[in-house]
């Protein structure tokens, strides 16, 4: 196995402390000393592998420690948090992602063996151990990038085979369960896509379970299951990051970005601020200034 993560580390070397695009297909590659702050964001669907070094992800009130080898599951776009840790030997961190396609997915789905069962009870997201099978496929997928001219024949073919592994790994059942109710015409996807593009907006829960064609029991059950998040805790975490960058890079005040993202109170605004990102908006902006000079 070492030998697979050395050969992974070399064809990586190009890799920038923020996620750097390579010639294979949604393929991304983060190495180095990577911000805080910009681990603080909207994730989007990806499978991330934690190379080496370690990563710790925090959604809502959960929190995942991650050390390489080992992978991770964002099954959908949500806010999060997170930081990472240089390997123990001094080796900088360096984690590889394939963002997800939702057609991939739902053709796979197809030819997942029905003795996969799914998580009874677990809402728990979880690190994923990267077996060998798993981290093998990897390296075929990054050595195209020395053949770029088989990249349009085989990523496709190593796409599915990474995709495989996850979904009958411990974290697949988070997937399989997101788009096999898309299948069935029920889908936690509409009701996130629309929090994300109205999240200013005020809601109540049941009209999201209307827009995923679900009681409001289920809906909420299945949302929080699939994203770790309540849909009224995910509207606060995208309201505050957003929140973040008008202060921080449109030189908005604190009561204007309060009342911009949809707070009523600016009073509640900061104290629940202060509480995700640990510190008042005005010291967190000022730290993140800072650092960027």
């Amino acid at each position: 196995m070492q030998a697979i993560l050395n050969e992974i580390v070399e064809l990586c070397q190009d890799a920038t402390s923020e996620p750097t695009k390579t010639a294979l297909p949604r393929v991304l590659m983060i190495q180095g000393e990577v911000p805080t702050h910009q681990l603080a964001a909207v994730y989007e669907p990806l499978i991330g592998l934690v190379v080496q070094g370690g990563k710790t992800i925090s959604i809502g009130t959960q929190v995942v420690h991650l050390e390489g080898p080992s992978y991770f599951v964002i099954p959908t776009e949500m806010p999060a948090t997170g930081h990472v840790r240089q390997a123990a030997n001094g080796s900088p961190y360096l984690s590889v992602a394939i963002q997800l396609d939702q057609k991939v997915l739902l053709d796979l789905l197809k030819d997942i063996p029905n003795t996969v069962g799914d998580k009874k009870n677990q809402n728990e997201f979880s690190a994923c151990p990267a077996t060998l099978p798993f981290l093998d496929v990897w390296l075929r997928m990054l050595r195209l990038m020395k053949t770029p001219e088989h990249i349009t024949a085989l990523s496709p073919v190593y796409e599915r085979e990474i995709l495989y592994h996850v979904l009958i790994g411990p974290e697949g059942w988070r997937l399989r369960k997101l788009f096999q109710s898309h299948q069935k015409g029920s889908s936690i996807h509409h009701a996130i896509q629309w929090i994300r593009q109205n999240f200013t907006d005020s809601f109540e829960i049941d009209q999201l379970a209307n827009r995923a064609c679900m009681g409001i029991t289920t809906f909420h059950r299945q949302f929080k299951s699939i994203t770790g998040l309540s849909p009224i805790q995910f509207q606060k975490q995208l309201r505050l990051l957003e929140a973040r960058k008008l202060l921080t890079y449109s030189g908005y005040s604190v009561t204007d970005a309060a009342l911009d993202v949809g707070y009523e109170s600016t009073s509640q605004f900061n104290r629940e601020y202060s509480r995700f990102f640990g510190a008042s908006p005005a010291k967190d902006v000022k730290k993140l200034k800072e650092m960027e000079v």
